[in-house]
Formats: structure tokens, C-alpha cells, sequence
């Protein structure tokens, strides 16, 4: 039996909980036995194991917002996104000039503004993506060549 203490208006309560059999519970109150009547459950709580994905954003005509990875244009070097998130802005225009610590976007992700900074040195081929995308996580973002 497993014994509690309780205090309910000042006065404390020895409580003892024995057996429970078919919903009936043997019960000891102060050394006075009772026989306890628990109700049935309709039905088990059900548990999600996995979270389920939110539904990616659409368009007004239905369109898919994420960008999918676009293959990069041969020469240069992909800047990727780090992680799924909606580009806030892009910093460099095609035929820019920049430098590895340079921010060349800015992407929001679990509401927090991530700068993606260029990585390497080189000018700025191709911008795969605009301001307001959805994006997933490795897709290209910007090339430097």
C-alpha cells in the first residue's frame, strides 16, 4: 500500500491506497477502510509521437513558394541557406564585388534574422532567389564566381 498525507482545511488526512481491482480501489482513510469507486475513461489518450509539418506557403494562384535547390550554373560557388527559412532580403545585385565576410542576405528562421555571408571572395554570378521566398535548408541562395 502507498501511504500520503494530506491537509485539507487544516486538518491532515493518512491516506493508504491498496489494490485496484475492475475500477474499485481499496482505500484507507485515518485507519478506516472505503472502498473506492474510480471512473472509466472513455477512450486512451492518444500520444503524437511526431510532430506533423506545417503546409508549405502558397501563392494567390496556388503556386508553391519554396525554392527547390536550384542547380548551380557550372562555375562559381553556391551560397547555400543553413536552414529552412523566408528570405528577408537580398544585399548584392549580379556583377558585385565581394568578400568572404560579406552579408549577402538575410534570412529569418524560427524568428530570429540570420546574416548568410559570402564564404569566399569573388563576384556575384547569378542570385537564385527573392525576397519573401521560402526556402529549405541547402538551397542556393546566391553563386560567387
Amino acid at each position: 500500500m502507498k501511504e500520503y498525507k494530506y491537509k485539507i482545511n487544516g486538518n491532515t488526512y493518512k491516506v493508504a491506497i491498496g489494490d485496484i481491482d475492475d475500477n474499485i480501489a481499496q482505500v484507507e482513510v485515518n485507519g478506516t477502510p472505503y472502498k473506492v469507486e474510480l471512473e472509466k475513461s472513455a477512450k486512451p489518450a492518444s500520444v503524437v509521437s511526431k510532430p506533423r509539418p506545417a503546409a508549405a506557403p502558397r501563392t494567390e494562384s496556388g503556386a508553391k513558394v519554396i525554392a527547390q535547390r536550384p542547380a548551380a550554373g557550372g562555375n562559381g560557388k553556391p551560397v547555400a541557406a543553413p536552414l529552412p527559412g523566408v528570405v528577408l532580403s537580398i544585399a548584392v545585385k549580379v556583377g558585385d564585388t565581394v568578400k568572404a565576410s560579406d552579408t549577402v542576405a538575410v534570412l529569418e528562421a524560427m524568428k530570429m534574422e540570420n546574416a548568410i555571408h559570402a564564404g569566399t571572395d569573388g563576384v556575384v554570378t547569378s542570385i537564385n532567389v527573392n525576397a519573401g521566398d521560402s526556402v529549405l535548408e541547402g538551397t542556393t541562395i546566391i553563386t560567387i564566381g
